[in-house]
């Protein structure tokens, strides 16, 4: 792999991020146009649902000198035509000579076509440059095309001996101002908030983005929540939970942030439903084990039987750390 072509890709990607949480149900796609000349790279992020797409952006910016140019892209551009005209119209007929794309897109509408239409073009495509990288950004929407189900993370903050709540149930704050408003970020990355409606009978939580710009997403109570409880309007269900999950997938909802309680985050675990569980943990002890538990429900009788994952990431966030750990099977193979 180039080492130009992994830069430019990496600037891609952080376009990218730079949008997630506000183009659901669309992928949160960077683009980059290096003309062949001295004129400088053209950038671009896919807009809100209805609006261009990363490579229209770009290639808008780059005007002529497109022309001739290297093209890096995320995702696969489209090839059919949806609210907005197929992405591979626009790069051919703009001259572009090269596109460099992380992954394929795995909707049964592209799938392949549009790598395909531009090789028929005359294009040189390259596929996979810093492949990895681009799906761990992208493993929502992947995923939610490849299952119809939405990626799962699963949020917790815990004491350093792995207590959620205090034996009366007092739990705010156990993390620091930082880390809560980190977890405002989860949440405008999500399209569905969901906790139990003992959560909801406790702490009455609005389940809202505050601080952070972004559309606000569906609020998911689990069981039935009282009269009058601030999260109110929301998506109300007390059945099985991969029921839920398909009906998720079935609004477009790419990921779901399970927020608690002890309870729901054990269902949720118990049943291998989590991708991703994002781990806040606080410099404070309570020093028994009469606090409530990370997760609550019968566990594995051995040491054998423990669930295990990878750690993703760990990082400090204010005086809290914030670990990240993928479940067995959350990495997307990448196409």
């Amino acid at each position: 792999m180039r080492e130009e072509d992994r830069h430019w890709m990496a600037e891609a990607v952080a376009l990218g991020e730079g949008v997630r949480g506000r183009t659901s149900p669309n992928p949160w796609v960077g683009a980059v146009v290096v003309p062949a000349g001295d004129e400088p790279a053209a950038e671009g992020a896919t807009q809100p649902p209805g609006g261009p797409h990363a490579e229209i952006v770009a290639l808008g910016l780059a005007g002529r000198s497109a022309r001739g140019a290297t093209l890096y892209v995320t995702l696969e551009p489209c090839s059919h035509q949806g609210r907005t005209g197929p992405c591979t119209d626009a790069v051919i007929a703009a001259g572009v000579a090269r596109v460099v794309v992380g992954v394929t897109d795995p909707d049964p509408r592209v799938s392949g076509t549009g790598v395909a239409a531009l090789r028929a073009a005359g294009i040189d495509v390259e596929v996979g440059v810093a492949g990895e990288e681009v799906a761990a950004s992208l493993a929502p929407y992947l995923a939610h095309r490849r299952r119809g189900r939405p990626w799962v993370v699963l949020k917790l903050a815990a004491t350093l001996d792995g207590r959620i709540a205090a034996p009366d149930g007092t739990s705010k704050w156990i993390t620091g101002p930082e880390a809560r408003a980190d977890v405002q970020v989860l949440r405008a990355q999500s399209d569905a908030i969901a906790v139990g409606a003992g959560t909801v009978r406790a702490d009455d939580p609005a389940l809202t983005v505050r601080g952070v710009e972004g559309p606000e997403p569906l609020r998911v109570i689990l069981g039935r929540p009282p009269e009058g409880a601030r999260a109110l309007p929301a998506l109300v269900h007390d059945g099985d939970l991969g029921e839920l999950l398909d009906e998720l997938g079935r609004r477009g909802v790419l990921q779901l942030l399970v927020e608690g309680g002890a309870r729901v985050a054990w269902s949720f675990h118990h049943q291998r439903l989590v991708d991703h569980y994002v781990v806040y943990v606080a410099p404070a002890l309570l020093g028994g084990d009469d606090g409530v538990p990370l997760l609550r429900g019968p566990g594995a009788p051995t040491l054998a039987g423990a669930w295990r994952g990878r750690v993703a990431g760990v990082r400090r966030v204010g005086a809290d750390v914030r670990i990240d750990v993928l479940a067995a099977g959350g990495e997307l193979a990448v196409p």
